[in-house]
């Protein structure tokens, strides 16, 4: 089976950020999709050149590969129209607490299926999709299914012990970067700086920060102390941090998604 067709089943923010960054690849696949506002979704689906259907049925018959892309709670309410009709399909879930375990209990045996945590930089092709280790598929489709994602950034295979937390680093981790970065935006207004420079400064020095590491595998540690001269204006603002508990909060902030509170 070539995956040349994909077919979301809702196209909300997350559905849309994929298929931009699908779109990105060199030979990108047909896209099609559904959701409950019709004219909302033809206005979504046109603009990234992809084809509206009225439902999920509509997109099973035109695509190979399904993304169920609905809030958790209406997974069994719209899979269960065509929950007889997946053979042959590779179906993939983004819908956060589904995984494969809980899947086998509303799917007829046989199917095969795979859930996955997509993260918003999807759609610039620098994002993450965790793949849970347990899955249905064959090993020629797996291979084929991470082939197809790749355009979006980085797959990674997850246990399915550890897909939670690896969700909440990647998956929230966006907008806990985003406030970083908000944040030294507002301090170069603050200086002087045009808001729109400050902006870009503090972008591309997250976005270059983290293909260092990437790149080089280095200790943060060590790269923090790569910068810091003794003396100097660097570890000033690294102490000011360190007193204000900014490891311990953005620690706090992930312990808090993890217990749900």
């Amino acid at each position: 089976m070539e995956l040349q067709t994909v077919g979301f089943i809702g196209f909300g923010n997350m559905a849309q950020a994929m298929a931009r960054g699908l779109l990105r690849g060199g030979e990108a696949p047909r896209l099609f999709a559904c959701a409950k506002r019709w004219e909302k979704l033809q206005a979504s689906a046109g603009a990234l050149g992809a084809t509206p259907c009225r439902d999920a049925g509509e997109v099973l018959e035109n695509a190979q590969v399904l993304i169920a892309a609905v809030k958790p709670y209406l997974i069994e309410e719209v899979l269960a129209p065509i929950r007889d009709r997946l053979e042959g399909k590779l179906l993939l879930s983004v819908a956060a607490g589904w995984d494969f375990a809980r899947f086998e209990k509303i799917l007829p045996a046989g199917v095969h299926h795979l859930s996955v945590m997509p993260n918003t930089p999807v759609s610039v092709g620098e994002g993450v999709v965790l793949l849970e280790e347990e899955n249905s598929l064959t090993s020629q489709e797996l291979a084929q299914v991470k082939e197809l994602l790749a355009p979006l950034g980085t797959v990674e295979t997850v246990p399915s012990s550890q897909m939670g937390i690896a969700g909440t680093l990647s998956g929230c981790g966006p907008a806990y970067a985003a406030m970083f970065l908000e944040a030294l935006g507002d301090a170069g207004v603050f200086h002087g700086l045009p808001r729109e420079l400050a902006y870009r400064l503090a972008a591309q020095m997250l976005a270059g920060a983290g293909k260092l590491h990437l790149e080089t595998g280095e200790h943060p540690g060590a790269m923090k102390d790569a910068v810091c001269s003794p003396g100097g204006t660097t570890i000033l603002g690294v102490a000011k941090l360190e007193r204000r508990g900014f490891r311990g909060a953005v620690m706090e902030a992930i312990h808090a998604v993890q217990k749900g509170r």
